[in-house]
């Protein structure tokens, strides 16, 4: 070991202790403090255990220059944390300035196992995305998560930093609940290298209501970014873990090389709203279930309770890059599917796009109901029958949507079937090659006389200036007047220059002994441009 090395380790050390000394000065404070306040007034009772202490881990040791090991101040700053929980509330902000972190050991960031007792609040808060980055780097990758939360927090806050897998395999965060673990928020946060889980759920009830917002997904996964059902805990039936509700990711840039986003084999109450989901490569060939297939959103498993078999997509673009790149697929019995104003035309133009398959469902007796509403859509949607049962008609529906690939009668195709599926609806949407109707015709006049006229006649001129419809109606036109003579019997007058020709009169009918003579009709004069003759 180099001098210099020697002295950055004796500084790190001296700050470590430093670090170790402010965890203790701060638990005598925090007991001294409640013991001071227990006999004070209630205000300032109530104001002690409102404080909120902000803990910056370079003030603990932190170097953040990518090489030194920085495990110790993160442990440090979560032993604090978790000193100051106060009436079940957490009272501590853990700052990270701007450099890379390494930690090397697991659940240095998070270890909610200790104490066991339920808390609210923790926030980890950083200076920006590529700004703060946690270089998590254990010695083995599979099983070590660099955060662990069994049943003590909720409410936990992430914001502006980035998170990277040094060690291959290695989880970003396992959480287990039986009821506490909720409430989670990760704001304009990312993820990089190659990561078995991003988060793993696991547990009997809860592990509910977490939201990403302005988040990046970069890196790549064995199993999934999010995954929720995870059976450590010994469950082994798919409702007892049917309690994952409340997923919400907005605005998201979801651009990975390879592996699953979402995966729910038990289920979800799930909501993706605008960005861009991207994979970017082919996942590499292994025994896993998977092949080379990578997916967004994977929903393997059948049957769930109703009210976690709900995902709906809004205001995304997905890019196909590649036929091993799949939207979704999605094996629920039940529940509702719902894309609306989505695209994943980008590729469209390449050979491969025309036999892509990148929605894919298994569909039975109770659905589930999928909808698509005003989507672009590329290549075809594969639907596959459930093992009993029928399916019911319109179970799937497509309304105004465009399809890049092929025509409308020849898009869903399912298993066993020749044809089109007859569980599949299509509403005012347009297929490649499609053949539409021709330009609209526009409306018939009206040939309802206006207020001027009684009933039976007809104005000498309609609204346009064009020649009205005959008395007859629309039964056919009236016999036109022979032009080479007048009334009188002579010849027809020719129109001088900037002059409109008259009207040719009509002949009147003779007279016979069983009808009278019919009166003379009034002289034709300029319309007024409601069909009316102008007056004098």
């Amino acid at each position: 070991m180099t001098e210099r090395d020697g002295d950055r380790s004796r500084v790190s050390r001296r700050r470590l202790l430093r670090g170790g000394a402010s965890v203790l000065a701060a638990t005598s404070l925090t007991a001294a403090g409640a013991s001071a306040a227990a006999g004070a007034a209630p205000g300032l009772r109530r104001s002690a255990r409102k404080a909120v202490t902000v803990v910056d881990v370079a003030d603990l040791g932190a170097v953040g220059d990518g090489r030194t090991d920085d495990t110790g101040a993160f442990e440090i700053a979560y032993s604090m944390a978790a000193a100051r929980v106060t009436d079940g509330v957490g009272r501590v902000v853990v700052q990270i300035p701007a450099g890379e972190f390494l930690i090397t050991r697991p659940h240095a960031l998070l270890n909610g196992t200790a104490p066991p007792r339920p808390a609210s609040g923790l926030r980890f808060s950083g200076a920006g995305k590529r700004m703060t980055t946690l270089v998590f780097r254990p010695q083995d990758g599979p099983g070590s998560y660099l955060c662990r939360n069994e049943d003590v927090w909720s409410n936990l806050s992430f914001e502006r930093m980035e998170f990277r897998s040094a060690t291959p395999g290695a989880s970003f965060f396992a959480s287990y609940s039986t009821g506490q673990a909720q409430d989670y928020r990760f704001s304009e946060c990312e993820w990089s290298g190659e990561w078995e889980y991003g988060l793993a759920l696991d547990g009997t009830d809860t592990n509910s209501e977490m939201r990403w917002e302005a988040c990046r997904v970069g890196g790549s996964y064995r199993r999934a970014f999010l995954y929720s059902g995870l059976t450590g805990r010994g469950q082994k039936l798919p409702n007892d873990q049917d309690q994952f509700l409340n997923y919400w990711f907005t605005d998201m840039k979801v651009e990975y090389e390879w592996g699953n986003f979402l995966e729910f084999p038990y289920g979800g109450s799930i909501a993706c709203r605008g960005g861009s989901y991207i994979i970017t490569g082919v996942r590499p060939q292994s025994t896993e279930p998977y092949g080379t297939t990578s997916t967004f959103f994977r929903f393997p498993v059948g049957t769930h309770h109703d009210s976690v078999q709900r995902f709906h997509a809004q205001d995304i673009r997905f890019e196909v890059r590649d036929p091993d790149a799949v939207v979704i697929d999605c094996a629920w019995s039940g529940g509702t599917v719902h894309f609306s104003d989505c695209d994943d035309t980008a590729f469209a133009f390449k050979d491969f796009s025309t036999d892509v398959r990148p929605h894919r469902y298994t569909v039975g007796p109770r659905g589930p109901l999928i909808r698509y509403d005003s989507c672009q859509l590329v290549g075809r949607h594969q639907y596959r029958k459930a093992a009993t049962g029928g399916v019911p008609a319109a179970v799937v529906r497509y309304d105004m949507c465009l399809l890049r690939s092929h025509e409308t009668r020849d898009f869903a195709v399912a298993d066993g079937t020749t044809g089109p599926p007859g569980f599949v609806r299509f509403v005012d949407c347009i297929g490649e090659g499609d053949t539409t109707a021709g330009p609209p015709q526009p409306a018939s006049p009206t040939t309802t006389p206006p207020p001027c006229l009684g009933p039976g006649r007809a104005p000498s001129r309609s609204p346009d200036g064009s020649p009205a419809p005959s008395p007859g109606g629309p039964s056919g036109p009236a016999p036109a007047p022979n032009p080479s003579t007048a009334a009188s019997g002579g010849p027809a007058r020719s129109p001088s220059p900037g002059r409109p020709p008259d009207p040719a009169p009509v002949p009147a009918p003779a007279p016979s002994r069983t009808t009278a003579p019919s009166a003379p009709g009034p002289r034709a004069r300029p319309a007024d441009g409601t069909g009316c003759p102008a007056r004098e």
